[in-house]
């Protein structure tokens, strides 16, 4: 099944804009090859709101939230996972309206890392976030005209969680699937087997649209899953077939497959490889001495 990834999207930074009834997106003028135009930040509700990934510490970002709630009160900031250009915000957002921070839990590792190993994503985690409320698995977030569902999906980050607005059809899948591209899963950080088993959560609920973290939003949902699902299986394939070809190294592998992605994003496409391998050494279908590593050696 091909996947067809849609550029069009319009910032419009520093406005709040209106996306469905009770729903504005307000884009962080932050972009960069890992965040398109920016993060986007949503406020639900008419009377009481709720707040979704606030982003990083921006201050022009944080005028037009609050420019955006324009003094009515927010209950809840709910929080996606803890990358620095979702969460760090949430703090100074909290002290200043007085809300409650959710998320599933704090940063950490999907899983123990290995001797001698270092987390080369150790910079992109928000450590010192904490919630005020860690939200379980199907977990209700109640206010003021808006019940708001929490569905763990790890993968992205160990503590990855999308929300759906109940009653809408609406998902705020955040990192976990964008329209403008797939979603970086690099260990320790993520998981590939963990983010391939969210994939099939996804598919078997219903909604009719996402809004994610970066990018406009997603319109055929179980499609667009679908193809990330091929699209993934299709890169294990491209490394069995470079392992067979007789390439033994991570970066051998990615100046191959990657030949067409932007130089730029070579690092993040060889820990996503080093994530396909975990996964794939687990299953038997490659080898390799020890523990799965970046700089490993792969038959």
């Amino acid at each position: 099944m091909s996947l067809v990834f849609d550029s069009q999207f319009a910032p419009r930074y520093g406005e709040a804009v209106d996306i469905a009834p009770k729903v504005k997106r307000i884009t962080v003028n932050n972009p960069s090859p890992f965040t398109f135009h920016g993060t986007n930040t949503y406020l639900i509700g008419e009377d009481t709101l709720a707040l979704i990934d606030p982003g990083p510490i921006d201050d022009a970002h944080q005028a037009a939230l609050h420019r955006a709630i324009a003094g009515r009160p927010v209950s809840h900031i709910l929080v996606s996972h803890t990358h620095r250009d979702h969460s760090p915000l949430a703090t100074r957002m909290k002290d200043e309206l007085g809300a409650l921070v959710v998320a599933e839990g704090r940063h950490r590792p999907a899983r123990a890392l290995h001797t001698g190993e270092v987390n080369l994503l150790d910079a992109s985690g928000d450590t010192d976030f904490a919630p005020d409320i860690a939200v379980p698995d199907g977990g209700l977030i109640e206010g003021d005209g808006w019940t708001i569902r929490a569905v763990h999906t790890p993968g992205h980050t160990a503590n990855h969680v999308v929300f759906a607005l109940e009653g809408t059809g609406i998902l705020f899948s955040a990192d976990h699937v964008m329209a403008w591209a797939t979603s970086i899963v690099a260990p320790p950080d993520g998981s590939m087997s963990d983010y391939m088993a969210s994939l099939d959560r996804l598919l078997e609920r219903h909604d009719r649209v996402y809004l994610p973290g970066h990018g406009g939003p997603v319109t055929k949902p179980k499609t667009f899953v679908r193809g990330l699902k091929a699209h993934r299986k299709m890169r294990e394939r491209a490394i069995l077939e470079r392992v067979k070809a007789g390439d033994r190294t991570i970066p051998a592998m990615v100046k191959v497959i990657y030949r067409e992605t932007d130089p730029r994003l070579h690092g993040a496409a060889a820990l996503s490889m080093l994530a396909h391998l975990e996964d794939m050494v687990a299953r038997g279908l490659v080898q390799t001495e020890g523990n799965p590593a970046i700089d490993g050696i792969y038959w």
